[in-house]
């Protein structure tokens, strides 16, 4: 299912009955705090496993390539995830989709997790930082979404052709030693993932049908991850310059 079978629906939720509107809000608030919950377990799942940290630090130092392996496989993975979210033949397999994301989201945080961990010497002292600013950020920037009710799906087009330049820039810097993505480029991420939330939102409030509230959830959630990736990437640079 294609952007078109979405916002070219006459069966958007922004057509239908206010009851309908909100019973889809809080699904999708729901979902999305419930795969919030299931991330947050499978974190925990596999920092409790022995030497954890050493295992997944020894993969990645195999090869210059490993981490663009890993990025390659997430993607790949993503994209199912997506499609079976957005799939209409059956609630199992868009809650499938919803639960194959999450379990993408955590393998793929779980590197920049323990970093960060180091970093403090074994605390998540960053970790907790990053969550409480991520999660201000989302809630000032749905509030936007909510009061303005202006549709914000313009921002579609932006987002695709900046996430294409972050998506080259990043594989670039795999080959181009010279080419490093600091504190500015995480800096504009943040920004550019906080539109990302802004145009799902609002997405949410005019152009998903009533009964798309998981393929709804995992499209914010994923950004709410982007969000929170940068922002501790932020965080851990300004910590290593102290």
């Amino acid at each position: 299912m294609n952007a078109q079978d979405i916002y070219g629906s006459p069966n958007s939720v922004a057509l239908a009955p206010e009851d309908a509107r909100a019973a889809f809000i809080r699904r999708t608030y729901g979902h999305l705090a419930g795969a919030i919950a299931a991330f947050i377990v499978v974190e925990a799942m596999l920092f409790s496993i022995k030497d954890i940290d050493i295992m997944v630090f020894s993969l990645l130092g195999k090869s210059s390539f490993s981490w663009l392996i890993v990025l390659g496989a997430f993607m790949l993975a993503s994209s199912v995830a997506n499609k079976w979210a957005m799939s209409g033949a059956s609630k199992t397999t868009q809650y499938m989709g919803l639960g194959l994301y999450v379990v993408a989201q955590a393998i793929i945080m779980l590197p920049l997790l323990l970093m960060a961990f180091r970093m403090t010497g074994g605390t998540a002292e960053l970790i907790t930082e990053a969550g409480i600013i991520t999660a201000g950020l989302v809630v000032g920037i749905t509030f936007i979404a909510f009061t303005t009710k202006k549709d914000f799906s313009f921002l579609g087009g932006f987002l695709k052709i900046v996430g294409f330049i972050a998506m080259g820039l990043i594989a670039a810097s795999f080959f181009v030693e010279s080419l490093s993505l600091g504190l500015w480029f995480s800096a504009a991420m943040v920004v550019f993932a906080g539109a990302a939330i802004l145009h799902q939102t609002s997405n949410i409030i005019h152009h998903y049908r009533p009964d798309q509230h998981v393929a709804a959830s995992l499209g914010l959630f994923a950004s709410v991850a982007l969000l929170f990736w940068y922002v501790l990437q932020v965080l851990m640079s300004l910590a290593g310059r102290d």
